[in-house]
């Protein structure tokens, strides 16, 4: 049962919210009223739950405030009661009232964080170290130095462990994800393994052949031959030299050839150009 969904409030909402929905719902599901018990009975439980501080970071935390469905021994009958002081509720004490050990502990653990890198394709090739702000629930800024393996995927993630959320201190903290965004740059686009780029040539060059020259990220150039007649649109493949494999070898670079129409010939080209379309039309 979520007990956010049953009184028909978002996870952020605070006791005011709360009462107020929990008045609402009461109100139209009391069985004096005509209603449904069995569902005025979760309004209530719901309420009850989330009103308390403790028992709701518990119920965010673990999705429920039944200590035996976080790991302890089934059974027993035994009942529990949070107990609110300066210091909230005390979690070893909830450890050792189910007889859960020092394996259940570290079995449980705070959320984990994942945060988005955005690097460039360069980077790729090159590797590279970012610093990284960020907050925990609790206020609390952390600091952490983000070093970027060359040959790293779209999408892979970096974790660092215990870095994540800490707000049950009784128990050890979640983890950290770095999620990597690899993003387009110097007219490149990823496209798996391959980096996909343009390249303007003069429609003149593509009838005659033409060499032209590819930057590709990593500090190479290509030169990419252009056989006489290339048609404007034509793809070119260079081989190997994309992203890094992780099971060895590279993606490829695609080169799209778009042709350009000279606009400033003189009479004479013109001239020319018109009776060789003539000849081969």
């Amino acid at each position: 049962m979520d007990y956010y969904n049953v009184l028909g409030v978002s996870r952020s909402a605070n006791d005011s919210d709360l009462k107020k929905a929990f008045k609402k719902k009461s109100m139209e599901h009391h069985p004096d009223r005509g209603g449904d018990a069995e569902k005025f009975k979760e309004i209530n439980e719901a309420y009850q739950a989330l009103k308390d501080p403790d028992k709701r970071q518990m119920y965010d935390q673990f999705g429920t405030t039944d200590p035996q469905q976080m790991g302890g021994h089934p059974g027993g009958g035994q009942s529990f009661h949070f107990h609110s002081g300066p210091g909230g509720f005390n979690i070893n004490d909830l450890f050792g009232q189910f007889g859960m050990g020092m394996n259940a502990r570290q079995q449980m653990r705070n959320r984990d964080i994942t945060i988005g890198c955005r690097i460039s394709i360069e980077d790729v090739f090159s590797g590279k170290t970012v610093i990284a702000n960020y907050r925990l629930a609790n206020g609390k800024e952390q600091t952490v130095e983000i070093k970027i393996p060359v040959g790293i995927r779209q999408g892979d993630k970096i974790r660092y462990q215990g870095m994540g959320q800490h707000d049950i201190e009784q128990i050890p903290p979640g983890d950290l994800f770095v999620q990597i965004e690899i993003q387009d740059s110097n007219n490149f686009l990823v496209d798996g393994l391959d980096l996909v780029t343009s390249k303007r040539v003069s429609v003149l060059s593509l009838i005659t052949g033409t060499n032209v020259k590819i930057d590709i990220p990593g500090s190479t150039t290509v030169d990419l031959k252009l056989k006489p007649g290339t048609q404007s649109g034509t793809t070119m493949r260079i081989t190997g030299k994309g992203l890094l494999n992780r099971g060895g070898g590279q993606g490829n670079v695609l080169v799209k050839i778009i042709g350009i129409t000279p606009t400033s010939l003189e009479k004479a080209d013109l001239q020319q150009i018109e009776y060789i379309n003539q000849k081969y039309s």
